[in-house]
């Protein structure tokens, strides 16, 4: 199935001009919730946080989020010329062939096809600019301007008409996946050489050095990191453009680009934005950048294993929900974070809270005076 991505600049003015910060009323009524509950306060750690966050995106303060889609956007870069890879680019199209292959276990090969099929999410597969011919497929949606980015170290990787058209691309499938019952969107992506873009657009969003934000990304070895970071400084070099968009059609990536689309219409739509990775961190930083208002609706998994994320989450203001040295990519990570974040959900929505229950409030001595509260036994 196509995508329309004839719109122009008024229409991502249009998408922009939708997003609004989180329900702080819902938010508050959570908090008291919470702080109700059958629980010691604070016992449920950072699930308690989360679920006030839920509260705030879903508005209210018995967050029932249920469907999650998985949207893989692939595309070639140009600078995987330079050799800033252990993957030669053929990698990126035979990856998609996976994610959409029939196997005995399911659709999908892939390793977000399998915890996808585990955690209960769809998979979206969108062709943002693979250099190669695709397959038909019901599961793949063409939205590809041009077969791969140019070379960033040499030019703009994009031209402003193709970022436009690639975020509004990931924008509708987003709107498609949230009509289909989503209600977590796992922007994922597939394209050998895309941290080189993402720590150049990391780089320059943040003002930091490449050396601070650029990582081994498939596992190269010191002297390719080197050439890695000397690749992301003369890219870096050649501009010095500072707004969001500019800066993103200039050292980004088409399946860059449509994830910021997705990002931004799952905001707009009041759904949870659930980030995987370094790569998807780098969409993130570009869309509040734009709308401030997107970092409510941003659920970081976890802390990846590339150098630049831990600087990406702290830009934002977001802590990650675990460690596990993830670096694959595909939004991997972010479907693992779903049942963190539907359990979190699940406390606010099914718990009972001591009146309820009709169970005494440890936080209070006999004579009703408030104390400490308990722990766990």
């Amino acid at each position: 199935m196509a995508i329309d991505t004839g719109r122009d600049f008024s229409a991502l003015t249009e998408l922009l001009g939708r997003l609004t910060p989180a329900d702080a009323g819902a938010m508050a009524r959570a908090r008291q919730r919470q702080a109700q509950l059958t629980k010691p306060a604070g016992a449920l750690g950072d699930l308690e946080e989360l679920s006030v966050r839920l509260a705030g995106v879903f508005g209210h303060e018995r967050p029932d989020p249920r469907g999650a889609a998985v949207l893989v956007a692939a595309g070639d870069h140009g600078v995987a010329a330079e050799g800033v890879s252990a993957y030669p680019p053929e990698v990126t199209p035979a990856m998609v062939a996976n994610f959409l292959a029939d196997t005995p276990a399911g659709p999908g090969g892939a390793a977000v096809s399998a915890l996808a099929r585990t955690l209960g999410a769809e998979v979206y597969v969108l062709d943002a600019g693979v250099n190669a011919d695709l397959p038909e497929h019901l599961a793949l949606t063409r939205a590809a301007r041009r077969r791969g980015t140019r070379n960033l170290r040499r030019e703009a990787a994009m031209t402003r008409e193709e970022t436009l058209a690639l975020i509004l691309a990931g924008a509708a499938l987003a709107e498609r996946a949230i009509d289909a019952g989503a209600d977590f969107v796992v922007p994922g992506e597939m394209g050998i050489g895309n941290t080189t873009p993402a720590a150049a657009l990391t780089a320059r969003l943040l003002k930091l050095d490449p050396a601070e934000v650029t990582g081994r990304g498939t596992g190269v070895d010191d002297e390719r990191l080197a050439h890695k970071v000397d690749v992301v400084r003369g890219a870096l070099a050649r501009t010095d453009v500072t707004d969001p968009l500019d800066v993103l059609a200039e050292f980004g990536g088409f399946e860059i680009a449509a994830m910021l689309g997705m990002m931004l219409a799952t905001a707009a739509r009041r759904r949870a934005v659930v980030l995987d990775g370094f790569v998807e961190g780098s969409a993130a930083l570009v869309g509040v950048a734009l709308a401030p208002a997107l970092r409510d609706f941003l659920f970081p998994a976890g802390e990846c294993a590339e150098r630049g994320h831990a600087a990406q989450l702290s830009h934002l203001g977001l802590n990650p929900m675990f460690h596990l040295g993830l670096r694959l990519g595909e939004g991997t990570g972010g479907v693992l974070a779903l049942p963190l974040l539907r359990g979190a959900a699940a406390t606010l929505r099914e718990m009972r809270t001591f009146e309820e229950a009709a169970v005494p409030d440890g936080s209070k001595g006999p004579d009703g005076s408030t104390g400490p509260g308990g722990g766990e036994g």
